[in-house]
């Protein structure tokens, strides 16, 4: 069965960290784009990064550039989402799809595989 499972999501202080997984089962990460999207109660899905196959690029939205830090385990076929210095703006749930192709999709219509997402929520 194919599948991505995320984990790592809870309730965190502003300020604080959390690191996101993203499992994948019955196939491999190999040739996909990886993409972290995230969805805030009342808002559009944002897709917070993406990371390219061919290249090995990741592009950030501007809103987490240099805080949100992504890598990956393909031995694990597992990807993470390090988020430092989160804000309460960080709320939502937060989700990994993996595009087939070497270069990140344009739309979020193109991944082929969603995970289930997971909470995050940052508040005092």
């Amino acid at each position: 069965q194919v599948q991505l499972v995320e984990s790592g999501g809870g309730l965190v202080q502003p300020g604080g960290s959390l690191r996101l997984s993203c499992a994948a089962s019955g196939f491999t990460l190999d040739g996909y784009a990886i993409g972290w999207f995230r969805q805030a109660p009342g808002k559009e899905r944002e897709e917070v990064s993406c990371t390219s196959s061919g290249s090995g690029r990741t592009v950030y939205a501007d809103s987490v550039k240099g805080r949100f830090t992504f890598s990956a385990d393909n031995a694990k076929k597992t990807v993470y989402l390090q988020m430092n210095s989160l804000k309460p703006e960080d709320t939502a749930v937060y989700s990994c799809a993996a595009g087939y192709g070497s270069a990140c999709p344009l739309n979020l219509y193109e991944y082929n595989y969603w995970g289930q997402g997971t909470q995050v929520t940052v508040s005092s």
